[in-house]
């Protein structure tokens, strides 16, 4: 008896030390200026080199529940920000930029990543961060394909390098090749991957440029919902194969293979779509999905160690760039050929 009261004090004990992380994250970030750093990133980082001096066996299941069970609220909270009504507010030629960068990502991702010797999880995870949003889009996916922690960081760490390079660079070249504030707020809102830099880079070219990729990246949000659905499919499909249960014949069942917790986060998006989630609730419920997602990333970062990283090398690294670098080039080259430079 005394060992389960033990036992159970030191798992809440281990998700205490998830949230402090978190929290110390977040207060990390607000003093650091111009949104250079996001939250998710530094409890990441911050976890993984707590995880170099201080990694006992009794945090695990902890950590276990939190990246897994916490994160899962958190996708479920952040469906009550979404809104299919944005996309008709941003037009049709954001649509077809982001067509393009999408299948960049996911089309070009899929032949690259054996260059690299990436397994199908960790090359579609950063492909994911990169052509929808970040770090959301990456914990989102990871659920569903049943991704590792390990693949988690490298994919967030990966996009995260990039939008450091790209937040300085963007204004730059922005300027050097002429782009109006619409131009530039569809090449960085549909290439840029986390919402935090994205508004970064916009508002570093203008104010107007700023609003219109914070916008453009809204929309890019929005495609969550059918990639998530997708992978929930493939991943299902694989399952069933490695398991060799596809020899009677039987079709993957649609509606299965869909999760719980993506069932609550379409719930939410639609709800919010029609006007049911006030807009003060719809705050609050987004707040309270990004503290958890960081906290769930805090999670992942206390459970992977520095040597996790050596051992990766540079391949997710490199992969990661060489897609976004891809897609920067893409969104710039559509933008060209429809005239809007």
């Amino acid at each position: 008896m005394n060992s389960k009261i033990k036992d159970r004090g030191m798992f809440i004990l281990g998700i205490i030390i998830c949230f402090a992380v978190a929290g110390l994250s977040v207060l990390i970030e607000r003093l650091v200026p111009g949104d250079i750093l996001g939250a998710s990133i530094i409890a990441l980082f911050m976890g993984t080199i707590i995880n170099s001096f201080f990694h006992p066996a009794w945090i695990k299941p902890a950590l276990k529940f939190t990246s897994k069970k916490i994160l899962k609220l958190a996708i479920i909270l952040l469906g009550a920000s979404l809104s299919v009504n944005v996309i008709m507010s941003v037009g049709k030629m954001t649509f077809f930029v982001m067509i393009f960068t999408f299948a960049m990502c996911f089309g070009g991702g899929y032949f690259i990543r054996k260059l690299f010797g990436l397994n199908w999880k960790l090359s579609n995870l950063i492909s994911a961060g990169t052509g929808i949003c970040g770090g959301s889009a990456v914990a989102a996916i990871a659920p569903v394909i049943d991704a590792d922690d390990k693949d988690i960081a490298f994919a967030m760490s990966s996009t995260f390098l990039f939008d450091m390079v790209m937040i300085a660079l963007y204004p730059i070249m922005g300027r050097l090749l002429g782009m109006s504030d619409i131009a530039y707020g569809i090449w960085a809102g549909t290439s840029v991957n986390d919402t935090a830099s994205v508004v970064a880079s916009g508002y570093a070219f203008s104010e107007a440029a700023g609003d219109f990729a914070t916008m453009v990246k809204l929309t890019r949000t929005i495609a969550i919902i059918p990639t998530v659905l997708v992978f929930a499919y493939i991943g299902t499909r694989i399952k069933r194969k490695e398991m060799q249960a596809d020899a009677d014949g039987k079709k993957v069942n649609i509606l299965k293979i869909i999760p719980w917790f993506i069932c609550g986060f379409l719930a939410l998006a639609i709800l919010n779509s029609f006007g049911f989630i006030p807009a003060a609730v719809s705050s609050i419920m987004k707040t309270a999905s990004k503290f958890l997602m960081v906290t769930a990333l805090a999670a992942i970062g206390l459970g992977t160690s520095i040597t996790d990283f050596k051992k990766a090398g540079f391949a997710p690294m490199l992969y990661g760039i060489t897609i976004d670098t891809l897609v920067t080039l893409t969104a710039l080259g559509v933008i060209w050929c429809m005239g809007l430079m």
